[in-house]
C-alpha cells in the first residue's frame, strides 16, 4: 500500500509540474509573450519541460497560435465544433501531429523560436528527455512504480490538457463574446488553464482569473517567480481583444 500511495503522489506531482510548465511557460510566457521569465528560470522550465512532457515548445507555440489565429472556424488545430468532442477530448495528441504536418506550420507561427543549440543537442530529441525523466521515476520508485506513475501521469496530462480544447470550447460559461468557455473545476485541474473563455476575450493577459470569484493557480507561480524578481509581465491591466471572434 505504501508503494501504490507514493506512485500515486509521484504521478500527481510530476503531472502537476507539467501542467504548471505548460500554462506559465509554454502557453503564457511563450506563445503569448504575457510575460518574460529570467534566462535561469526559462532554461530550468525547458529542461522540466522537456522531462514531463518531450514537448518541443516551438511546435506547441505555432499549434496553439494557429488556433487563436482560426478559433473555431476552418483551419483550428483542435476544435470539438469542427472535429466533434470525442475527437479532441481523446485524439488531441494526433490533431496537433496533423497541423504540425501543414507546410511551414512552425516557420509561419513560431518564427520568433527558432532553434538553437541546446534544441539541437538536447531538447529535439523527446525521447531522451522522456527517458531521462521516466529513469528518475524508476530509480527512486523501482522500475515498477516508476514505470506506473510515469504511464498514470502520462494519461492525465494528456487528458487534462485535450480537456481545455474539447471541455473549453463546449461546456461552461460565456461571459465574454466568443465561443469558448468558462469552467473553475477544470482550471483548478489544469493550473487556470480552464478559464478559457476569459482567456480568448484577453489573449495577452498573465492572468487567468479576471472576475471575482475565479481563482488562476498558474498566477500564484508567476507571482511568486515576480516577487523574486526571476519574471516580469507584460502588462497587469487587462487588454481586451477587439474582434468577438476568439
Amino acid at each position: 500500500m505504501v508503494h501504490v500511495a507514493l506512485t500515486l503522489l509521484a504521478a500527481v506531482a510530476v503531472c502537476e509540474v507539467a501542467l504548471f510548465l505548460t500554462t506559465v511557460y509554454l502557453h503564457r510566457a511563450l506563445a503569448h509573450r504575457s510575460l518574460t521569465v529570467a534566462k535561469p528560470v526559462d532554461f530550468t522550465m525547458r529542461v522540466l519541460i522537456w522531462m514531463t512532457t518531450g514537448i518541443k515548445p516551438r511546435q506547441w507555440v505555432a499549434v496553439h497560435r494557429r488556433h487563436h489565429a482560426y478559433t473555431d472556424v476552418e483551419g483550428d488545430p483542435h476544435s470539438p465544433i469542427l472535429e466533434g468532442f470525442a475527437a479532441v477530448q481523446f485524439g488531441n495528441v494526433g490533431l496537433y501531429r496533423r497541423a504540425l504536418r501543414r507546410d511551414d506550420l512552425v516557420g509561419r507561427y513560431a518564427k520568433d523560436l527558432a532553434p538553437d543549440a541546446w534544441d539541437r543537442i538536447l531538447f529535439d530529441r523527446a525521447w531522451l528527455g522522456l527517458g531521462l525523466g521516466i529513469t528518475l521515476l524508476c530509480v527512486t520508485l523501482g522500475w515498477q512504480f516508476g514505470l506506473a506513475a510515469a504511464v498514470l501521469h502520462t494519461v492525465v496530462y494528456l487528458l487534462l490538457n485535450a480537456a481545455i480544447n474539447a471541455v473549453g470550447h463546449t461546456y461552461g460559461r460565456q461571459p465574454h463574446p466568443n465561443t469558448s468557455r468558462n469552467n473553475q473545476w477544470l482550471a483548478w485541474l489544469t493550473a487556470g488553464e480552464g478559464l478559457h473563455n476569459n482567456h480568448h476575450a484577453a489573449p495577452t493577459s498573465a492572468r487567468l482569473a479576471l472576475a471575482k470569484g475565479e481563482i488562476d493557480p498558474g498566477w500564484w507561480l508567476i507571482r511568486a517567480l515576480t516577487s523574486l524578481k526571476l519574471a516580469t509581465v507584460r502588462h497587469h491591466d487587462v487588454k481586451w481583444k477587439v474582434s468577438s471572434a476568439a
